[in-house]
């Protein structure tokens, strides 16, 4: 065990390209592989990303659409696989520019991908989502869950994996696809957190809503669920780092292509959330209830059984305390350093 994830014997340790990894959970990805004695070089091109979050040396300023630059990373870093972050994640605004979560989402993989064949990387590991599954018919969702997404963001994650599928058959293009839910979390001693903008997760909404006295709406309070509000599964960001770690390590080892969920396999409403950060924060959050968001399902719940069984992974940080006090910690390291926050009790 070596920072937190297991290393698994009989991996080779290797230059791993993380793209996106100036964003939240693939900065975490970079700093995890370092742990396990992998090294490791990220491509940003700085949109969403924040250059803070890589240590000096390390960042390659490039656009994933960009294949000619990537061949030349790729080549010039000797780089022997990828993990792959760089996307837009947005739910709401993929909705209102549908086209441009295809241009980046999409077309930058196949670019990303072109660049890889070209260089003779057939290793991936892609970031894909829940969104895949849409509004499940089983809650805790299996992967044999047929694609059913209800918005861009959702489409592009599923239209990659089925490039990813057709690039496995027809080119030894070997990847896993690792589907997601609710990444949330710091590890704040690393200096890494949410820095999203504008920030859309739930967590570190309720944070700010303390730390600023601004309240946070939650939407619905009306779902066929215990006390009204939708259930998800909040993994924290370094297991779930973890598991990309393993990921790759399996494919270092030759091992076949594959997708698996990523989640702790239990869920909590969003009242369960709001208590357990009134409770690790001492401090009530401001909010309202709002009316509910198109498309949100009452629950959404990962079965991370065949992750669990396959690559050895589990989930050590799924106390939702532990979550919240790691993203606290972080949300007040950046408050000291930045002097955001004017409100803070």
């Amino acid at each position: 065990m070596i920072g937190g994830v297991s290393v698994t014997l009989g991996s080779a340790l290797a230059r791993i390209l993380v793209t996106g990894g100036a964003g939240y959970i693939g900065s975490h990805t970079r700093y995890f592989l370092e742990q396990a004695g992998h090294s490791a070089v990220v491509a940003d091109n700085l949109s969403r990303g924040h250059k803070e979050m890589v240590p000096q040396g390390l960042l390659r300023v490039v656009d994933i659409r960009d294949t000619e630059r990537l061949k030349q990373v790729l080549s010039d870093e000797r780089v022997e696989a990828v993990i792959h972050f760089a996307a837009y994640i947005a739910v709401g605004e993929s909705t209102q520019v549908p086209e441009v979560y295809f241009a980046n989402n999409v077309s930058g993989s196949v670019s990303l991908f072109e660049a890889m064949l070209h260089c003779g990387i057939t290793r991936l590991v892609f970031s894909s989502s829940a969104a895949a599954y849409g509004i499940p018919q089983r809650v805790p969702i299996p992967e044999t869950e047929p694609f059913a997404p209800i918005n861009p963001y959702g489409e592009s994650k599923v239209m990659v994996e089925k490039i990813l599928g057709w690039l496995d058959r027809y080119r030894a293009f070997r990847s896993v696809s690792l589907r997601y839910f609710n990444a949330c979390g710091a590890e704040p001693q690393a200096g890494l957190g949410e820095l999203h903008d504008p920030e859309t997760h739930l967590i570190p909404l309720m944070l700010r809503a303390i730390l600023t006295g601004k309240p946070i709406t939650l939407f619905g309070d009306d779902y066929p669920t215990p006390d009204g509000t939708c259930i998800r599964d909040y993994i924290h960001v370094s297991d779930l780092a973890s598991a990309h770690v393993l990921a790759v390590e399996h494919l270092l080892r030759d091992g076949q292509s594959d997708v698996f969920n990523v989640g702790t396999g239990s869920g909590h409403s969003v009242l369960k959330v709001l208590q357990a950060v009134e409770r690790v924060t001492g401090n009530k959050v401001p909010h309202t209830i709002g009316p509910r968001r198109e498309g949100d399902p009452p629950s959404l719940v990962a079965d991370s059984q065949k992750l669990q069984k396959q690559l050895g992974w589990k989930p050590a940080r799924a106390d939702l305390d532990r979550i919240v006090g790691d993203a606290w910690s972080f949300a007040n390291r950046q408050k000291r350093s930045s002097g955001e926050y004017a409100a803070i009790r």
